[in-house]
């Protein structure tokens, strides 16, 4: 393969992650509505603790562990931010998600 099939492949592993990161927000916007309801904060230091610790334990490489939990802390802190948005009545009206997408299994 040459660079351009490379891209190519990256291309599309991009488009699923696109994807699956809207997924995650829209389930982590759900999840602020539950806690907005019961009066819970949005901010939870513990259960984040526990996603950075679940996602390091998972990560096969090649990605380091820190570089792991650098993008993490970065995808919940935009999580985070978008439940602010949408408990404030500002947020976009996206679809909700049952269940995961499926990744395109050509996507390597």
């Amino acid at each position: 393969m040459d660079i351009e099939d490379w891209r190519k492949r990256i291309d599309e592993v991009d488009g699923q992650l696109v994807i699956l990161l809207n997924a995650r927000s829209q389930y982590a916007v759900e999840i602020g509505k539950i806690k907005h309801s019961r009066g819970l904060e949005i901010y939870s230091p513990a259960r984040e603790a526990e996603v950075i610790e679940h996602v390091t334990h998972c990560n096969p490489g090649p990605l380091p562990d820190d570089a792991i939990r650098r993008l993490f802390e970065r995808i919940i802190d935009e999580a985070r931010r978008l439940e602010r948005i949408t408990m404030a009545g500002d947020g976009p009206q996206q679809a909700s998600f049952d269940s995961p997408p499926e990744p395109d299994p050509q996507v390597r």
